[in-house]
């Protein structure tokens, strides 16, 4: 095997990444140069964008568990969770309707939905493992949610601005209404700590929506195939959710490392940026190009539909 040729693009590449942990660059401007980068083919072929994504998300998820209060995290999940279940199932129930209107192919009307009502690509690898699907389908709902990520970290900070929301206001929507994970500790962190410290809560509360709905498939493809029923997997729970929970207690019940747990929080938001930044350096004109239009159509819709509803109830009774 020859080596890999470091050129200077992957040098550049590199370098704007460690500048993304200082105050020179902002979660959406990253996301932008990120972007840039990728159409430029500035983006080294041998890393593996998405796994090194996955694991600095997840250590900055965690380590912003230490700048999270365990009694308002707790009282927030719950007084939230009838809206977040009422969202979830909402909109995997529309993602139905416009999968048959629309006449997409079924398992791609799936994975769009269930990347939309829970968190992104997260669910829809853990769905597609859980019926099966095929690396066309995954790539064709991935191509349109990661777009509409990547939509999001800009337009929800501009539309709360506008609009005047609070940060409780901003929190809860972002958690509603953004996909992945990054995008809304992204947005979230840019509007505000109030904001970043109940988006995250409620995003991760979201996200445990996976096992049930990764389960609930499984069941249903083993019924539907009994063929292969022995070969659906089923999913476990993100263990970043768990380390987060550890984080919180640990600020909690040992406030003396409160002046540590103040670093940790701040370099974890500083890494937040990293990933967002590697979110657009992950997209391609190729898959967006290969979602299609009539998939492309029904992402679009679910999220314009989702943000509109839980936006105005954000307004209007919070």
């Amino acid at each position: 095997m020859q080596p890999q040729v470091i050129s200077l693009k992957h040098i550049i590449f590199v370098f704007v990444g460690l500048l993304c942990l200082t105050p020179l660059l902002n979660a959406p401007v990253a996301l932008l140069i990120g972007l840039a980068m990728a159409l430029a083919g500035f983006v080294p072929s041998h890393i593996d964008i998405q796994q090194l994504l996955k694991r600095l998300l997840a250590w900055s998820i965690v380590g912003m568990g230490f700048g999270v209060s365990l009694s308002s995290a707790m009282n927030s999940s719950l007084a939230y969770l009838p809206l977040l279940v009422v969202s979830i199932l909402a909109t995997l129930l529309l993602a139905s309707l416009g999968t048959r209107l629309l006449k997409i192919e079924p398992t791609t009307g799936t994975l769009i939905g269930a990347g939309t009502a829970i968190c992104g690509g997260s669910a829809i690898a853990a769905v597609a493992a859980a019926i099966q699907a095929n690396s066309r389908y995954i790539g064709v709902a991935l191509g349109c949610v990661s777009l509409l990520n990547a939509t999001a970290l800009w337009i929800f900070p501009w539309v709360g601005q506008m609009l005047e929301l609070s940060q409780q206001q901003f929190g809860v929507w972002a958690a509603l209404a953004i996909h992945d994970t990054s995008s809304v500790v992204g947005a979230a962190g840019f509007y505000g700590n109030e904001a970043l410290e109940l988006a995250t809560t409620l995003k991760l509360t979201r996200a445990l929506a996976i096992v049930p709905l990764a389960l609930t498939f499984s069941w249903w493809y083993a019924r539907t195939n009994k063929q292969v029923e022995g070969m659906v997997k089923k999913p476990a729970i993100p263990f970043f959710i768990v380390f987060y929970v550890i984080a919180m207690l640990i600020a909690e019940f040992i406030p003396q490392g409160a002046p540590v747990y103040s670093l940790v929080f701040d370099v974890a938001k500083s890494l937040l940026v990293v990933c967002l930044y590697l979110v657009g350096a992950s997209l391609s004109l190729a898959a967006i190009k290969a979602a299609g239009l009539r998939p492309m159509l029904l992402a679009i819709a679910l999220w314009v539909v989702i943000s509109a509803v839980t936006l105005s109830w954000v307004y209007y009774f919070i």
